[in-house]
């Protein structure tokens, strides 16, 4: 092969000229075109994280309630009495800016995957969305509307096939993501705690067995083309977006669970990124073994397949498991049963290679380890972006002073403040029938578990001004805020999943942001006891060298001991009194007042406390413990005012509340650690003996027709208009 067709082959698979002296290094010898196919997946940043791993080390991961870490399919945490969660959030970035139906289902798709492999049955999605500026009266704007609709089509239509709800989930809006939007997908399973199955490939001579859809072509080059930034070429590259069958993943997740209750299985693995690739490497990897498949042994849907399309299709519905020797038929019988594939395709060995045959001929043979676990780990330059600079000393002083009235109108109709029904309504949320609380209901998602009696409460949360004006702190606060909502609906945070979204590593002022990113994270989760379990890095998201804003989405996960005591988030009653618990200061860095009415994001972060943060989560937990609360919802985007509105429009209860402030805008500032809560007139002495250790104020009470916050006044019915209606108006444009 001459050099210029070495070089249009390394280019087409994303590898470097170091990255091939690697490579013929390891096999001693030039890699043929499967072998370099099969590197080229496994190298890329999709699959490898080799230029976020470096960073990604000294996660909190462990806790006594912590039974799998990061490394697995999924996280697990003990929810107590004999039942485990299991969780995980992933990225389906690209494929869902080419492709937003299919992109957006098979990312829910995959995400399911992940936790029914480790023997869970999901009963809850949440999903993290980010578009562009829908608002815009152009051929960007229009395109954005029609991404909302297509992912939205996209989550639903393949959570409602699988008979799994969405309860709940972000989603937020920004000129930043106009070529590059975000979706990622989080799933919720449970299982028994001591019947967790693992992605494992063991025991020399056991079967390795193909189950699920046939393989086709689709999603070819998956995960390299999400490990590259997007060109003008490179967005109509539908062919690598994966095309999903939510009816046969249902056949599937039900064909598995069935097959868990045997004890046939040694280990079993979801073909995500990279497909067959990624999940024999893997299996074969965590357990130091070998292997033999015989690729002519797939189920394929196409004619004349080679093996390097069956090595890295992406096709979706399909499992590698690893049995014990003398299972195979009754596993298959099992498959069968479901209308499913199921072949042997190969067996575990003791040589640590994968060794690949076709029709008896040996196409590929390369040392696994090297592959899976020895990936190159890079140490990219970093460089303070220069933005800050411009944007650290920004104050709202800077700018003409607006009325409170004319603030409010802007605010309580911003796309990222108004319900998002239209979304909500398209997502089945109460199938299981297991939902307490779900989307549109403010802060928390929460579910019953029907076998304890118990509360699973679980909240997706990233405030993405905050991450661009101070990567570090912006990633602590999504820590802080996504922990808060699940205290503020009575359960204890317990543990996170992470999506960590940014732009272009290759650029120093990314991997910057990227690194204090995860700084923020570890320092966020290490003070509030809750460890990573598991995650996801997207990167490259980025279009004509511009990046999105650094986007650290984190799922919390708490339990409430009692599934009778979870908090709402709106009002309950007329004539209740209204508490606003911690401290309001003068802070408006990143805040939603400066990119609304003045379109700027800048300034210094609201100050982060730990202690008191902890403080208010545990108020809220007891008092609500002790039946003293009507409901909860912490202060964000917005401030108090924004958030006394959501509560209000959301109840269809009026209140009137006057707050003390040296500044009379600081009814929308975004301090932290705070929360307004509704206490019964009877239960207010009780409540306040509880709160020593905290600043609270009497603010207000619930009732009437008006909402009235100091100078604010609208009637009931137009707050209800302008934040009911505005969304959907905007979306059908």
């Amino acid at each position: 092969m001459s050099q210029q067709d070495i070089d249009t082959l390394l280019s087409q698979h994303k590898l470097s000229k170091l990255d091939y002296e690697n490579i013929k290094k390891i096999l001693d010898r030039e890699p043929n075109l499967v072998e370099l196919g099969i590197f080229s997946a496994m190298w890329s940043e999709h699959c490898s994280y080799k230029s976020s791993k470096k960073y990604l080390n000294g996660f909190p991961t462990k806790a006594p309630w912590v039974i799998q870490g990061p490394g697995e399919n999924a996280g697990v945490i003990d929810i107590g009495d004999g039942y485990a969660a299991v969780f995980k959030m992933e990225s389906h970035n690209h494929p869902s800016f080419i492709e937003p139906y299919q992109g957006a289902a098979t990312g829910v798709g995959g995400i399911m995957r992940d936790i029914f492999t480790m023997g869970a049955r999901p009963v809850a999605n949440l999903n993290a969305l980010r578009f562009g500026n829908i608002l815009r009266d152009d051929k960007i704007g229009a395109h954005q509307r029609y991404l909302v609709r297509g992912v939205v089509e996209g989550i639903g239509g393949y959570g409602n096939c699988m008979g799994v709800p969405t309860i709940g989930g972000e989603s937020s809006f920004d000129d930043c993501y106009n070529g590059n939007i975000l979706v990622n997908a989080f799933t919720l399973g449970i299982a028994k705690s001591d019947e967790i199955f693992y992605g494992k490939a063991e025991g020399i001579g056991n079967p390795v067995i193909y189950v699920g859809s046939k393989t086709g072509r689709d999603g070819l080059g998956g995960a390299v083309m999400s490990s590259d930034s997007f060109t003008d070429e490179s967005k109509s590259l539908r062919p690598t977006v994966q095309v999903g069958d939510p009816f046969t993943e249902k056949l599937l997740l039900e064909a598995c669970l069935e097959l868990f209750k045997t004890d046939h299985v040694i280990g079993i693995q979801d073909m995500g990124a990279a497909g067959l690739t990624s999940s024999s490497f893997e299996m074969a990897g965590r357990s130091r073994s070998g292997m033999i498949m015989h690729l002519d042994q797939i189920p394929a849907r196409e004619e004349g397949m080679t093996p390097y399309e069956f090595m890295l299709s992406e096709s979706q519905e399909r499992m590698l498991l690893c049995a014990k020797k003398g299972s195979e038929q009754e596993i298959i019988d099992i498959f069968h049963k479901w209308d499913l594939d199921a072949a042997v395709v190969g067996e575990v060995t003791d040589t640590g290679r994968m060794e690949l045959f076709w029709h008896g001929e040996k196409c590929a043979d390369i040392p696994i380890d090297p592959v899976s676990e020895e990936a190159p780990i890079l140490d990219r330059p970093t460089k303070r972006p220069a933005y800050l600079q411009d944007i650290e000393d920004i104050l709202l002083e800077d700018f003409a002073y607006t009325h409170n009235q004319d603030a409010f109108i802007k605010l309580i109709t911003s796309m990222e403040v108004v319900d998002k029904t239209w979304i909500y309504e398209q997502y089945d949320s109460m199938v299981q029938t297991n939902t307490i609380k779900k989307g549109g209901d403010l802060d928390a998602s929460v579910m019953r578990v029907k076998e304890t009696g118990k509360a699973l409460a679980m909240s997706s949360d990233c405030n993405v001004r905050y991450c661009y004006i101070n990567p570090k702190e912006g990633a602590a606060a999504a820590v802080i805020e996504s922990g808060r909502n699940v205290a503020m609906s009575g359960a204890r945070p317990l543990a996170i999943t992470d999506c960590l979204n940014y732009g272009n590593p290759e650029n120093p002022e990314v991997m910057w942001q990227f690194a204090q990113g995860c700084d923020g994270i570890k320092e966020a989760c290490a003070k509030l006891n809750t460890p990573v379990i598991g995650g996801n890095v997207s990167l490259y998201n980025e279009t004509d060298g511009v990046s999105v804003f650094p986007t650290p989405t984190i799922a919390t996960v708490g339990v409430n001991e009692d599934q009778n005591r979870v908090l709402p988030s709106s009002f309950q009653s007329n004539d209740s009194v209204l508490y606003l618990i911690g401290q309001t200061k003068h802070e408006f860095g990143g805040s939603l007042y400066l990119k609304e009415l003045y379109n700027t994001v800048g300034g210094k972060m609201p100050k982060i406390d730990y202690d008191a943060e902890l403080a208010l989560w545990r108020l809220v937990i007891e008092a609500n413990k002790k039946d003293l609360l009507l409901c909860a919802k912490d202060c964000s985007s917005g401030g108090i005012a924004i958030a006394l509105a959501k509560m209000s429009a959301k109840s269809h209860i009026g209140c009137n509340v006057g707050i003390d402030t040296i500044d009379e805008r600081d009814i929308f500032s975004e301090s932290f650690s705070r929360a307004i809560v509704e206490v019964r007139p009877q239960n207010c002495d009780t409540f306040e003996e509880m709160t020593k250790d905290l600043k609270i104020t009497k603010i207000g009470t619930t009732g009437g027709k008006h909402f009235t916050c100091n100078d604010i006044v609208l009637s009931l019915d137009q707050l209800c208009t302008y934040y009911f209606d505005t969304f959907k108006d905007v979306i059908k444009l």
